[in-house]
């Protein structure tokens, strides 16, 4: 297969021809074949980048999530708090007696009114234990001003996400007004029930719809507001997050029936699921973009064959058998693919890997972010390749170009060297 390799290689412009042959006649022909290479390699790089930009978002996103959210939630629905609170660690020593249980912590959970002179704002209001909660989450680590510490019993202090504290303009010692949705009913009317709190810190947790919505306060205080409303019970933390669902479902056993168990998986299912269908959206639509190289790379090859049809007619002459000249133009359109899946691979993971550097020196370059964390939650572009994912994208780019050879390789091996010789 030597002549054929060296005829393929040099259709595909990997090749230069013999001395004293004139290489005009293959200019074009190279053409194509570059521009064929490039298209492979551009679709192959545009695959890998967005792709390990979905992987870092989902991860960056999970991991700050989880950071402030316990991987498990041992919940008792619409009972008095008090009663849940005072029994929690019998719920956690049942919880406890699966290995993979590394920390448990009550808490309170009910959404409330956070209201600052003419200022109102929904808010998720967490009761928790300040000394218990460092085994569940990462929260006395996000503390950017205060200490998490400070809400003692009685205190009726409160911990506000900086995006939070910042658009009710509260600063460290300022008072707010917390409002319960239970009240009471008298003849003037429903009155909601409100309780006067005082910001002892503020933390960040860098995802954005957490530091704009989260309150924390302490659990023997959102008791109180709280009584019957929302949920209480245990959150625990395990030692493999991804673990969740089955730690979920082993301590569930464990529990009597009117508890509830729910992991991290299931409280966000409607997210992830999102992401994951993004991910897989957007995988169909950029292959396609390689699809268009490959049938770019077909229309090339058909091309080279009709370019070519006195060579092919010259080596049928001389004794090449049609399955000869065939393998000559499935070395062309082969290396046309494999070199630019290599080159698209190469570009795309540099990318990938350095995105952390490329998107920021664009933004400044440019004035303007890409990610508002308003909407995106997240400041800055995440990358996460994965190897899996690349060696799939470049499969997936070697089987389409191997697949546009095949109609160009078999018109080429059915010419008839008597009718091409006899009209040129």
């Amino acid at each position: 297969m030597a002549y054929e390799f060296w005829i393929g290689a040099r259709y595909a412009g990997l090749a230069r021809a013999r001395r004293g042959s004139s290489g005009r006649a293959d200019r074009f022909v190279s053409f194509i074949a570059g521009s064929s290479m490039v298209g492979i390699a551009l679709g192959v790089a545009a695959l890998i980048v967005v792709l390990s930009v979905m992987n870092g978002f989902q991860v960056q996103v999970r991991d700050r999530m989880l950071s402030v959210l316990p991987h498990i939630e041992v919940l008792v629905p619409n009972t008095d708090h008090t009663q849940v609170l005072g029994q929690w660690k019998e719920m956690a020593q049942l919880a406890g007696k699966n290995k993979h249980v590394q920390g448990a912590a009550p808490y309170v959970a009910a959404q409330g009114m956070l209201v600052r002179n003419n200022s109102l704002q929904g808010a998720q209001v967490r009761g928790l234990d300040p000394q218990l909660e460092s085994e569940v989450s990462d929260l006395s680590r996000q503390m950017i001003r205060g200490r998490l510490d400070n809400l003692q019993p009685g205190s009726y202090g409160i911990v506000l996400g900086e995006q939070l504290a910042n658009s009710l303009r509260l600063n460290i010692g300022d008072t707010l007004m917390l409002m319960a949705p239970q009240g009471s009913i008298s003849p003037a009317g429903f009155s909601p029930r409100m309780r006067q709190f005082t910001l002892l810190g503020v933390f960040s947790s860098g995802y954005y719809e957490y530091d704009a919505s989260l309150a924390f306060i302490n659990v023997e205080d959102a008791a109180k507001v709280f009584r019957d409303v929302g949920v209480s019970g245990v959150r625990l933390r395990i030692d493999d997050m991804h673990q969740a669902p089955l730690v979920g479902r082993e301590i569930a056993q464990q529990m009597p029936p009117r508890v509830r168990v729910a992991d991290w998986t299931e409280n966000n299912r409607t997210w992830f699921a999102a992401v994951q269908t993004e991910k897989r959206m957007m995988f169909l639509i950029l292959t396609l973009i390689v699809a268009v190289a490959a049938f770019n790379l077909l229309s090339s090859l058909v091309m080279a064959v009709k370019d070519k049809r006195s060579d092919i007619a010259i080596l049928r002459t001389i004794g090449a058998t049609p399955r000869e000249i065939a393998r000559i133009f499935l070395v062309q359109g082969s290396l046309i693919g494999v070199v630019g899946t290599l080159l698209g691979v190469g570009f795309g993971a540099l990318i990938a890997y350095n995105i952390d550097v490329i998107v920021p020196f664009i933004e400044n370059l440019m004035g303007q972010k890409f990610l508002p964390e308003q909407i995106y939650f997240i400041s800055e572009m995440p990358s996460n390749p994965q190897v899996s994912d690349i060696v799939l994208i470049g499969v997936v780019s070697l089987v389409l170009s191997f697949l546009a050879t095949l109609y160009p390789s078999w018109r080429a091996s059915t010419l008839q060297p008597a009718q091409v010789l006899r009209h040129d």
